[in-house]
């Protein structure tokens, strides 16, 4: 059971910090839908695709002293910065959990922001449906973020990126 939260800790702590609960969510889900393993459940929201078990997951970590969650506000909004504390890297040595490729994977999402990264998550989660259609949906579920074509490509081909750094060993030869 404290396996699926000692993933979360280990993405936390390769990433050093994340800043905000929608970046979490969004980092989770797209190193999921590239086959990293995680287990949470995700359904589409608001904000793009949203996992209940994550967002309990994250405050039981928080409330059993293993992850600090430090707000800020920003004006009106609320900004939630998540890092590992002793405790949380305490807990990380008697739970072994190895990501491979995928560390790579989660350095290079932290270096974007949270609105990218929904846009990229929404990509992911229509992913199976022709181009236009995936476009349509985007243009129609977010439109309060008023994402861009370019930004879409732009997101399309982050994946791609985010794929190649999971394969890149695969693709070297053999010694």
């Amino acid at each position: 059971m404290l396996s699926r939260h000692a993933k979360i800790i280990r993405l936390i702590e390769i990433a050093g910090e994340v800043s905000g609960r929608k970046k979490l969510q969004k980092m989770v889900y797209i190193a999921k839908q590239l086959n990293m393993d995680f287990d949470e459940r995700f359904e589409f929201h608001m904000y793009g695709p949203y996992s209940e078990e994550l967002t309990l997951r994250v405050d039981e970590l928080c409330n059993m002293g293993l992850l600090d969650e430090q707000m800020e506000s920003k004006g009106a909004i609320q900004l939630y910065r998540y890092t590992l504390n002793e405790a949380g890297r305490d807990f990380l040595r008697f739970h072994e959990v190895d990501f491979g490729l995928g560390e790579r994977l989660i350095r290079r999402m932290n270096e974007e922001n949270s609105r990218f990264l929904e846009l990229v998550s929404t990509i992911l989660y229509f992913s199976n449906l022709p181009y236009d259609e995936m476009k349509a949906k985007i243009f129609t579920f977010k439109s309060k973020q008023r994402y861009t074509e370019e930004e879409i490509l732009k997101g399309m081909a982050f994946i791609e990126e985010l794929r190649a750094l999971m394969n890149a060993d695969s693709d070297a030869p053999a010694h």
